[in-house]
């Protein structure tokens, strides 16, 4: 898995690359972090390189979610391939975190 972070307009876009599993779910939870330790509450979460999650991926996604919403931001979510949005839809995450089509329509969901 690898993980970059992108300033977009009024976000903080996390592009996923690869798996996320037990093994680097940590990597993502602390990827995640840093932007919200450094004030960026207002997150987008690319996962059109996602091929598969796991539930420990299901747990780093919540955890900064939470963190986010405490400091007024949010996470959203982008660009699920179909496998992944079944697990995410599994899980009740549909209900939780919001999911656009694309990075530019999630980016764009902040601004209204």
């Amino acid at each position: 898995m690898e993980v970059t972070l992108t300033e977009c307009d009024n976000a903080t876009v996390v592009k996923i690359t690869g798996s996320v599993d037990g093994l680097n779910a940590g990597q993502l939870s602390a990827s995640i972090a840093e932007p919200i330790a450094g004030g960026r509450v207002r997150l987008v979460a690319d996962f059109s390189l996602v091929n598969y999650t796991s539930s420990a991926g299901l747990r780093s996604l919540l955890g900064a979610v939470n963190d986010s919403r405490r400091k007024g931001g949010d996470l959203r979510i982008a660009g699920l391939q179909p496998q992944v949005e079944r697990v995410l839809a599994l899980a009740g995450f549909t209900g939780i975190i919001q999911i656009f089509a694309d990075v530019e329509a999630a980016v764009a969901s902040y601004r209204n």
